[in-house]
């Protein structure tokens, strides 16, 4: 089941939830809506479902208009973050719901009602607690058995709103897992929302980006990461710092003195721009008076004092303050802290303690030009 979202615009009173949203979503494609609290992906999810309909702009399921079509005729699952099971039925009962509710014309026999639900606990792992009650189950086994009773009628697409956000962090990624593996045998085309950037990225095939009722960017996990399209989707998917500068004729000059080559500056004259560095693309050094300058004597790198060391499995974090200027970062988080990431076997064999002075040189950076760059 294809899907295709079209000028789809949606307002809650003064609030504006989506603005002007268009999306195609191949058959047996899984797609993460993925964006901040109050972005719209939710809203966009249940107007895919029929649960809300849409201002301006219309919703086909492979061709067909479906924008005012009920809910209960879309044949789509819902999987929600907070399970949604039935508490006084069974494992079992719980799945049979949805089928033993169809009309009479229309459902099956008991027979085939045991069959169709054993079938879907073995394959959801999870056939051996069909007798047990919802308060005896885990978190990780409830969101499974909620999944399952999702698909016992057959839908033609699969929705999961935040599907793992209620479960612990070490649950969360074997789910994560074990969706991907489902999703690669079963081919429902699939859709989840998710504030999770490191979910959207493992499990989606294709990512699609969500800022203020806006689709900033769409692309496979590996596009959006490695070529973020705007400053926020750079932001949003993972650590970041930013600096200011000066760009002109494909270079970019810092505040703090250090020049940068990039081919985001183009031809252009003298236009303001902020370059975004992620903390492990820095190089970081101690600092020796007189050295890291180039040929002409320009600064190399930034000079910065060792705030903090943070040692954490293999990586050592590093919040690093600018030793000359407090006006080379601006970064919303950390007020003037650079943030580096080093490995941790580099941080011991360096020795570093808190306090020393090093110098931090960009590796990679993405610059985007003029003052909406910096929000």
């Amino acid at each position: 089941m294809s899907i295709e979202i079209r000028n789809v615009n949606k307002q809650f009173g003064n609030f504006q939830a989506l603005r002007d949203v268009s999306l195609d979503i191949k058959s047996g494609e899984l797609i993460a809506l993925l964006g901040p609290s109050g972005c719209g992906k939710t809203t966009l999810l249940r107007i895919i479902a029929g649960l809300e309909t849409p201002d301006v702009g219309s919703i086909h399921f492979s061709g067909a208009d479906t924008t005012d079509v009920h809910v209960r005729d879309r044949n789509v699952g819902f999987v929600f973050q907070h399970y949604a099971l039935f508490r006084h039925m069974t494992v079992f009962e719980n799945v049979a719901f949805g089928l033993r509710v169809r009309p009479r014309s229309q459902r099956p026999s008991e027979a085939q009602i045991r069959e169709k639900v054993m079938s879907l606990l073995k394959l959801v792992q999870l056939d051996w607690i069909a007798d047990r009650f919802p308060s005896q189950l885990s978190g990780g086994q409830r969101q499974r058995i909620a999944l399952a009773r999702a698909l016992a009628v057959e839908p033609k697409v699969l929705l999961l709103d935040e599907p793992f956000g209620a479960l612990d962090a070490k649950v969360r990624k074997e789910l994560r897992r074990w969706l991907r593996h489902l999703h690669d045998e079963l081919h429902v085309t699939s859709i989840f929302v998710t504030h999770d950037q490191e979910e959207a990225l493992e499990v989606a095939d294709r990512v699609v980006v969500i800022n203020q009722g806006r689709i900033e960017q769409e692309g496979t996990p590996q596009q959006v990461w490695e070529s973020p399209a705007t400053p926020f989707v750079y932001g949003f998917l993972g650590d970041v710092n930013l600096f200011k500068g000066r760009a002109s004729n494909g270079r970019v000059y810092l505040d703090d003195g250090m020049q940068l080559d990039s081919q985001d500056a183009g031809n252009v004259q003298d236009r303001q721009a902020f370059a975004y560095v992620r903390p492990h693309d820095l190089e970081v050094e101690r600092y020796s008076p007189g050295q890291n300058l180039d040929a002409q004597g320009r600064p190399t790198g930034i000079v910065v004092q060792l705030a903090r060391a943070l040692v954490v499995g293999p990586v050592a974090r590093l919040e690093l303050i600018p030793s000359e200027s407090t006006e080379s970062t601006d970064n919303a988080e950390h007020g003037n802290v650079i943030e580096a990431h080093i490995p941790a076997r580099q941080f011991q064999d360096l020795g570093l303690r808190e306090g020393e002075t090093l110098v931090v040189t960009p590796r990679r950076a993405k610059v985007f030009l003029d003052e909406a760059a910096g929000i």
